[in-house]
Parts: C-alpha cells; sequence; structure tokens
C-alpha cells in the first residue's frame, strides 16, 4: 500500500436536502461550520439521490449498484446476490475500515444484532440497523449486548468517530465512515439549544409550499432546521479533530447525505418524490494533498451509483467489475468538465410506507439532466421541469405544446435507457411479489423491529 493512498472519512446524515445548507442559499439554517468547509472544499451541485429513499441509496453506496440489481428497492430487505461492497474492498487493498451509527441494510429487523460476517467488510463497528429515537438511541459493538449512546446520538456517534481517529495512526490507511440518523424526522428531537434558535414564525418558507401547509411546514422545517445546526456543529468538531491529529491533508473528507425531504414542498413530505427537494443531496469533498487547498465547484452529476467507485478510484484502486457506477475519480482530479449531454436515470421501482399510505403514491422513472427533469409513470408522461427557468418546479410543461419536442427527446432516450439495462418498467407491487418480500394485507412491505 502506497503512502499517497488517501485515508476517507465519510459523513453523511438521513434526509438532509441539498437545499438545507448555509453556502447553498438558505436563508434560514444556521451551519457555519459546513459553510467554512465549503469555502475551502470542492461543491457539488449536482449530487442526485437516484432512488431517493434510505435503504436503496445505502445499498447503492456499498455495492456501486442500482437497486433492481441489488434487489434493495424497497427498506427492511438485504442486499441480494455476491456484489463486491466498498469497505471489503478498501479491507482486501490493506484499508482499516470502521462504521459509526445507522446501518439499515441487514434486512433482519431494526433492532438485531448484526454479526461481524454481515458488516460487509467493516471491522470497527459501533452501529444498529435503524432507530430514529435520536435521544435514547441504541448500538451494538463487537458482541450481542446491547449498548446506548449518550445523550442526542449523533453527538455521541462524533465523539466515537473522534476516538477511532485518534488511534488510526496506528493502522496505516483506513475508511471511516460516520452515518447520522438526523435530521430525518422526528423534527422536534434534536437538542433544545439548537431548537431554541429557530422561531418558525420567522422562516422563509421555499415558494414552492402552498399557503394552506404554511404553518405546519414553519414548525417541521424549525425542527430539521435544529438538526441541521446540531449536525452541522459535530461536523465542525470532527474536521477539527483531523486538523488537531495532523490528519487532514491525507485525508479525503466528504460529506453528504442519502436522499432529500420535501417538508411541505408541492403538498408533499419526506422523501421517494422526483422533485430537487428529495432528489438533490449535498456533497463536499476536501484532501489537500490531494485536490489541493483551493475551492472548487464541481458540476458533474454524480449518481448514487458513482460514489462507491469514485472513492475506489481516488483511493488508487481498481474498480470492481460487479459495479454499476462510474469511476468519476479522473474528472475530479482533473477538473474535467460535464458532457453537456449528461443524464441521469432516477426512479422508484416500488413507492411503500409514507408515500404509498398518504399521499396518493406512484411508482416513476426519469431523467436528470443539466436542465431538465423528466418522469414517467405506469400512465405514462407525468412531469416535465425546465429547471434552469423554473428552479422550484412550479410549471410542469409534460402537456405543454411548447415543449413537445423536449418531452419527445427526453423520452426516447429514458425508454432507451430503461431498455439497455433490462427494466421493463414493472409495477412495483409485481416487483416486491416476485421478489418474495413480506408484505402486509395492502401489498406494503413490512420491517420487523
Amino acid at each position: 500500500m502506497k503512502p499517497s493512498h488517501p485515508n476517507i472519512v465519510f459523513v453523511f446524515g438521513d434526509q438532509w436536502r441539498a437545499q438545507a445548507l448555509g453556502y447553498a442559499g438558505d436563508p434560514n439554517v444556521r451551519t457555519p461550520n459546513l459553510d467554512a468547509f465549503a469555502a475551502r472544499s470542492l461543491r457539488f451541485t449536482q449530487s442526485i439521490s437516484t432512488c431517493p429513499v434510505c435503504c436503496p441509496w445505502r445499498a447503492t453506496l456499498m455495492t456501486g449498484q442500482n437497486p433492481l440489481t441489488h434487489g434493495v428497492f424497497v427498506n427492511d430487505v438485504p442486499v441480494r446476490g455476491e456484489p463486491a461492497y466498498l469497505a471489503q474492498w478498501l479491507g482486501e487493498a490493506g484499508y482499516d475500515t470502521a462504521y459509526i451509527g445507522k446501518w439499515h441494510i441487514d434486512g433482519h429487523g431494526r433492532s438485531t444484532y448484526i454479526p461481524p460476517e454481515r458488516r460487509k467488510g467493516f471491522r470497527h463497528w459501533r452501529a444498529q440497523e435503524c432507530t430514529h429515537d435520536y435521544n435514547a438511541s441504541g448500538y451494538y459493538a463487537d458482541d450481542p449486548a446491547p449498548l446506548r449512546w449518550p445523550g442526542y446520538d449523533a453527538e455521541a456517534q462524533t465523539e466515537e468517530a473522534i476516538r477511532y481517529l485518534r488511534s488510526a495512526g496506528d493502522r496505516g490507511p483506513f475508511m471511516m465512515m460516520l452515518s447520522w440518523g438526523p435530521p430525518h424526522d422526528p423534527y422536534g428531537a434534536a437538542p433544545e439549544r439548537y431548537r431554541a434558535m429557530y422561531d418558525p414564525a420567522g422562516l422563509v418558507l421555499r415558494p414552492n409550499v402552498p399557503n394552506e401547509r404554511e404553518d405546519e411546514t414553519r414548525a417541521k422545517v424549525a425542527g430539521y432546521y435544529a438538526h441541521c445546526s446540531a449536525l452541522d456543529a459535530c461536523f465542525g468538531r470532527l474536521a477539527d479533530a483531523l486538523e488537531t491529529l495532523g490528519l487532514a491533508d491525507d485525508t479525503l473528507l466528504v460529506f453528504t447525505s442519502d436522499h432529500g425531504d420535501m417538508l411541505g414542498s408541492h403538498l408533499q413530505w419526506n422523501k421517494q418524490r422526483p422533485f430537487e427537494e428529495s432528489i438533490l443531496t449535498p456533497m463536499l469533498m476536501r484532501w489537500p494533498s490531494g485536490f489541493g487547498t483551493a475551492p472548487r465547484t464541481v458540476t458533474n452529476q454524480v449518481a448514487s451509483a458513482d460514489i462507491m467507485p469514485t472513492l475506489i478510484g481516488l483511493a488508487g484502486l481498481p474498480v470492481p467489475a460487479t459495479v454499476e457506477g462510474r469511476d468519476l475519480s479522473e474528472a475530479i482530479r482533473r477538473n474535467l468538465p460535464p458532457d453537456p449531454d449528461e443524464a441521469t436515470l432516477i426512479e422508484l421501482p416500488a413507492c411503500f410506507h409514507q408515500y404509498a399510505y398518504y399521499n396518493g403514491g406512484r411508482d416513476w422513472r426519469g431523467l436528470r439532466t443539466a436542465r431538465h427533469t423528466y418522469v414517467i409513470d405506469h400512465e405514462g408522461p407525468w412531469m416535465l421541469f425546465d429547471n434552469a427557468a423554473d428552479p422550484y418546479q412550479m410549471r410542469n410543461l409534460v402537456s405543454d405544446p411548447a415543449a413537445s419536442d423536449i418531452r419527445s427527446r427526453l423520452d426516447r432516450r429514458l425508454r432507451a435507457m430503461l431498455e439497455a439495462r433490462g427494466d421493463r418498467f414493472e409495477r412495483g407491487a409485481d416487483l416486491i411479489r416476485r421478489a418474495g418480500y413480506p408484505t402486509d394485507q395492502r401489498g406494503d412491505p413490512v420491517y420487523r423491529p
């Protein structure tokens, strides 16, 4: 292992949308540490959660495969097949590997102990499958004895991450992932000192939040921002620790999220939607000895499946043959401009849980290009937005005669991409049934607590 291979510290929140940061232009949220980090990092403006829901993104992160390949296209089911996993691949190349926080790709129950053979190559382990009880959060270490994070779990998990970094010099190159549960709801669970920072009445809402949901949105967004500010402070402590320990120059430090949150925009909540609030995520990277110290904006699209091969490429290692995403490491290193015809396939193979229950959910496929979002459902074309002219996606052009040529061109391209990967756009209920996933009487996938 060459000394030039970077350490990797990969930090991500759950449901943190790209728009909810000071550096991204949010007029309300206070994220001074991430804003300062963005001012000296690579800032990605087109980081796209291609299947914007928790488990599908996480399984894609670990495998570099798309949901219909690895089989995790709904929550709370295990990965299928035999892909190469990120931590396994790095571990075989000499990296020490650590995972701290929320896991959520085991599929054997949300509070079940995950033995070493199901940890996908991670050695240092302080994790639980899934919980959003942020002030009474459990986890496991090296044996089945349940443990509990003291206080607000993201703060305790960050301190555990710093403890790991203090001993990292004895391990050679390392890859550590820190996975926070917030700012995912419940929105009122952040520490009081952060909740006190936000007055719901004083918030400036996005223009696409309808007036009839304004009061409800203000209350929830205030709590969401409180989580963001709490995590911002955690990120600041972690970044400071890397500097203090002399690790910052040779460490690729990444901040991102699995997907966004609608937070009342278009009368919608949570995720699984093809709107910008759901599919766009923040992404920052800093590696002084690899990228230099000058800040840079990166406009290349980064799909969920691209993250694993790009990290492996930046580590100077070959990408596994099972990966479906692109290795963007060369484009990032050389500051190559994106292909003007670049397009990312976005999808929800099966709508489920909150989206299916409460908001008229539907399965969908779509394209996100540099300018447009185009989406189809089982009835045909559903959405077409010109994101440059209409950044809040308030004018659906799908039935506009003036946009028919654009719609036709994007439709042909989308269907060609689906055909190329063998995707017949089956109904989600059929996919779930054929996969043999357990369902309730409505056909919705169920999970074990």
